[in-house]
């Protein structure tokens, strides 16, 4: 079995062609409306294994070349002929890879809403790191908690729990102390 390097992180079943890698890119930022940067596009399709680093950055070059999708602000946003050429060739690309890229990409997009509206510090001790966890509202600070961990990885781990759902997780704080 040939080794090669443009199939390097790519999961059976993912996309290998860059034609088909550039359907993907103009369905993906046809369902995800506020467009993603190349950055993100990147994270999206290396998570999921979808597609190689290489072939990614060659198809968004193509696309936006041919006017299928244009940047905007560091974002890159579908244009008409790239979503009508999304809508007739979709069905190449399988429906799992379709959705859950479309999928991640919506997460990431939370996660980096979420990352604007709360904070986490991470301070070194002498000991391990102190992580402080805020819960944003406009200008008011809603809650601020500090704990303790013992490595970066710890942090790190508590950092994601966090931002998957801050809301929850003050629910739950303001839950504990007002339950009876």
């Amino acid at each position: 079995m040939e080794n090669n390097i443009f199939d390097s992180g790519i999961k059976p079943g993912g996309l290998r062609d860059i034609v088909e890698v550039k359907i993907l890119i103009c369905y993906l930022l046809k369902n995800v409306k506020t467009g993603l940067t190349k950055a993100q596009i990147n994270e999206v399709l290396q998570k999921e294994e979808v597609a190689n680093y290489f072939t990614v950055n060659d198809a968004i070059s193509e696309l936006l070349k041919t006017g299928n999708i244009e940047e905007r602000d560091e974002t890159l946003l579908i244009t008409e002929s790239g979503r009508r050429a999304a809508e007739l060739l979709e069905l190449d690309i399988p429906k799992s890879v379709r959705e859950k890229t479309v999928n991640s990409a919506i997460k990431l997009l939370v996660r980096n809403q979420r990352e604007k509206e709360n904070k986490v510090e991470t301070e070194k001790t002498e000991n391990g790191y102190n992580i402080t966890f805020s819960v944003l509202d406009t200008d008011e600070e809603l809650m601020k908690l500090t704990l303790f961990v013992g490595d970066t990885l710890q942090a790190e781990n508590l950092k994601g729990r966090f931002l998957e759902n801050p809301a929850k997780i003050y629910e739950g704080i303001i839950e504990l102390f007002t339950d009876k």
